[in-house]
């Protein structure tokens, strides 16, 4: 092993000297305790029960505790204490139930003092109090916690924690009656060790069980916990409601947790399974850990400081069989590994910039921000002047730049807005288009909007496709054009248009000016051949124009007028699979037809679109619908264009069209792809607090990985009416007392359905019961005297 530094502590007269050091034990260990002047330390474990002296090179064994031939299973250890007033006082909680004293002042081999065999199983943990000699406290895997008292054989006092098992009890340093319990189901409670009947206060800390707690040895009113979703919570409890003041996030379950000794913001955790180092965590920066220690090889299981006073020495028990003193100047410091720089974007634009602290401090021209925004992991901060042992200083310092409020590159009021009056759900898919392309174009988005209105052409049947919204206009740049009656494509008749396409003509030819009549649909030309039911072709273009967007206009094919100038509209969203122009050409009057039998008076002025040479059209046209291409067709081009709004950072527009296409798009992307979409946009919606909108996003979601998030924090707990002990979640019967768990206080039968009860006697029933029992009397109907009230 390297050589380590040495290290000397003076203590009120008593100086502790050691280094990094360890010994290979017998068996695993699954605790250590060690005693009050540092110089011993006990390590217990189902096959090991040992005293090791702690000299300054090295562990020597100075006593083994499990005596006799055939040992029982009172020496297989789970936790072990050594009192702090009585150095010849031990404590062991055994895998069989049983707690046992030992007195190492006894002249025979086997110190064995008393047993108490109370508990129906495993012993979890004992605890001595602080200040009273006597006095011990145990808590079992049977859910209850019993105060022994030495100088009786029996408990004097039971408590019920009515849970299913108590992983950890320890007393309040400062309080003398006062300790705290954790349990398996997140809860913690604190008891009055005069009041076994009930518990003074209770509250959930984490979401599964609580493995650990430990009162701070300065700080009155602090109480640290750990559990399996790994986090350490730090509570105030000076306060009447339990307070979280500081979360830890941990990789792995954390089994034990400790105060570091005159560092009022650091303590130390392992792990219970996977990760086998230890931690000291700065309290304050809970995102990357102060010291780490990495000598065992598997997971620890006892941690303890060696001294109450001395903040340098760390002893732990593992399960690869070793021994460990660690010292903090042989601690790897994972601060010092991080990478100092960081870059982040907050929800309107602002950008924070962390770098070394001695290239900020290079930029003369940096202003110091002020502002109240939430620190990064990185930033620099005094050190606390109370504390002598701060030995971790951050390099860093924190640049933010704003942006600029008035620009539209920082304003965010766009998308609050679209994810307010967005519809995702509850109209057919054409009327969902028509009103997100609405809501885009109100909010000045206007490609969103062309968007929404090809999607509901491409995916909407022809019956649903009213005329009023296919002319949604991009910019109004066109000149005043005449304008035709309206029509409904449904109205023309089968034999018009039968081409679906232009058709482009270079030589010359006979102008044939197309009409359309709104009475009677007919079509007619200069010499008035065609009657109803030509074969002539019609094409029908969407465009921009000056007046009602519910205009379709008929084309010249014939005329052409190459003077005129083309117009290509802005690069779209996605690849076209044809060129659309955004102004037609100009458009030639028509001769007068009033003699004409097909076009009454007030159509005397008409239309005719003349197509320029180099540029084809998106054409819908009557043939079209009757030989329609299918949805499929169209689904790689917007399976581009959902990538395409992804990849620009608009996930909000990818998401909408996934809920409102639904099965029609879904199969065409990744479903890794969607989850991220859904993730990230729900992220956004929730950094906002648009709760509601989230919740539906989530609702509306088909990945599985989406869906669950919504029961990801409700967890609903249910205990017997009878025994209150937890229940299973099979049946209604009770598998303890083997009693109806809800029985209704009114008819007496077993509630299957909405069940209702009062917070005060915790008595209920049938929810129309119990409302008719009360329009009449305000007294509870269990008999119990109880004043209920439903509200």
């Amino acid at each position: 092993m390297e050589k380590m530094a040495r290290v000397t502590t003076a203590l009120g007269g008593n100086t502790i000297t050691g280094r990094t050091m360890f010994c290979h034990l017998d068996a695993p260990a699954n605790a250590i305790s060690v005693c009050r002047d540092a110089a011993q330390v006990v390590v217990a474990g189902r096959n090991i029960f040992k005293i090791y002296a702690i000299e300054e090179d090295q562990f020597v064994e100075k006593l083994n505790l499990r005596v006799g031939r055939k040992p029982s299973l009172n020496f297989s250890c789970a936790d072990v204490v050594w009192h702090q007033m009585d150095e010849n006082l031990l404590a062991t909680a055994a895998t069989n139930g049983v707690v046992v004293t030992w007195n190492l002042g006894k002249p025979s081999r086997n110190k064995q003092d008393q047993l108490f065999t109370e508990h129906k199983r495993t012993v979890n943990k004992v605890c001595f109090h602080p200040t009273e000699v006597h006095m011990l406290l145990s808590g079992s895997q049977d859910g209850y916690m019993k105060c022994f008292d030495l100088r009786k054989k029996d408990s004097v006092s039971t408590f019920s924690g009515q849970s299913e098992s108590v992983r950890d009890v320890q007393f309040s340093i400062r309080d003398y009656f006062t300790f705290a319990a954790t349990f398996e189901n997140g809860n913690v409670q604190l008891w009055d060790i005069r009041r076994p009947d009930r518990y003074e206060r209770m509250f959930t800390a984490h979401n599964g069980p609580v493995f650990c707690c430990d009162w701070h040895p300065e700080d009155r009113g602090w109480l640290a916990t750990g559990g399996r979703d790994k986090m350490v919570k730090v509570w105030d409890m000076n306060t009447n409601r339990a307070k979280e003041i500081y979360c830890v996030q941990t990789i792995a379950s954390v089994a034990r947790v400790k105060w570091r000794p005159e560092c009022k913001h650091h303590i130390a955790t392992c792990s219970m399974m996977v990760d086998h180092n230890i931690y000291v965590w700065d309290i304050r920066r809970p995102f990357i850990p102060s010291a780490m220690f990495e000598e065992h090889k598997d997971v620890t299981t006892g941690i303890v400081w060696r001294h109450l006073h001395d903040p340098y020495f760390l002893l732990s028990g593992s399960k690869d069989s070793t021994l460990y003193q660690h010292i903090f100047k042989d601690a790897s410091l994972p601060i010092e590994r991080a990478n100092p720089e960081g870059l982040c974007y907050s929800l309107f634009g602002d950008l924070a910039f962390a770098a070394k602290e001695s290239l900020i401090s290079s930029d003369s021209n940096r202003k110091p921000y002020v502002g109240d925004r939430r620190h990064p992991i990185f930033f620099k901060r005094k050190l606390d002047p109370t504390e002598q042992f701060e030995f971790i200083s951050s390099s860093s310092a924190l640049s933010v730049f704003e942006a600029d409020a008035e620009g539209d590159a920082g304003s965010m009021g766009w998308f609050v807005q679209t994810a307010k009056r967005y519809a995702l759900a509850g109209r057919p898919l054409a009327e969902l288009c028509d009103h997100n392309a609405k809501v885009a174009r109100e909010l000045k988005r206007n490609q969103v909007a062309q968007t929404w209105t090809m999607l509901r052409v491409i995916y909407s049947s022809p019956s649903t496709v009213p005329t009023a919204n296919l002319n949604h206009s991009i910019g109004k740049t066109s000149s005043n054009l005449p304008l035709m009656n309206s029509f409904n494509l449904k109205d023309i008749p089968s034999g018009i248009g039968s081409e679906s396409r232009l058709e482009r003509n270079k030589g010359e030819g006979r102008p044939e000016n197309i009409l359309m009549d709104s009475s009677s649909t007919l079509m007619n030309n200069d010499e008035n051949e065609e009657t109803e039911g030509s074969d002539v072709p019609a094409d029908y273009l969407l465009g921009d124009v000056e007046g009602d967007e519910d205009d379709l206009y008929m084309m010249d094919h014939e005329n052409q007028h190459t003077e005129e100038q083309e117009y290509i509209l802005p690069q779209e969203a996605f690849p076209l699979r044809h060129e659309i122009v955004d102004n037609p050409s100009a458009l030639d009057h028509l001769q007068d037809k009033a003699d004409s039998p097909h076009v009454s008076g007030n159509e005397a002025e008409t239309v005719s679109l003349t197509p320029v040479e180099s540029f084809s059209l998106i054409s819908i046209s009557h043939s079209l619908y009757e030989n329609r291409l299918p949805a499929d067709f169209f689904n790689p081009v917007v399976r581009n264009m959902l990538l395409f709004y992804a990849e620009q950072g608009d996930v909000q527009m990818a998401v909408s069209v996934l809920i409102v296409l639904g099965d029609r798009i879904r199969k065409e992307i990744d479903d890794q792809a969607q989850e991220h979409w859904y993730t990230s946009y729900i992220d956004l919606l929730q950094r906002f607090q648009l709760w509601n909108i989230s919740n539906e996003v989530i609702k509306l979601s088909t990945c599985r990985a989406i869906t669950c998030l919504n029961q990801a924090s409700t967890t609903l707990h249910v205990n017997c009416s009878n025994c209150k002990r937890p229940m299973s979640n099979k049946g209604w019967i009770c598998d303890r007392c083997r009693q109806c768990a809800s029985r209704c206080a009114v008819c007496h039968h077993v509630v299957k359905g909405l069940f209702v009860w009062c917070q005060g006697c915790s008595h209920g029933g049938h929810l129309q019961h119990i409302m008719k029992w009360l329009e009449t009397s305000s007294h509870c109907p269990a008999g119990c005297g109880h004043l209920c009230e439903y509200t």
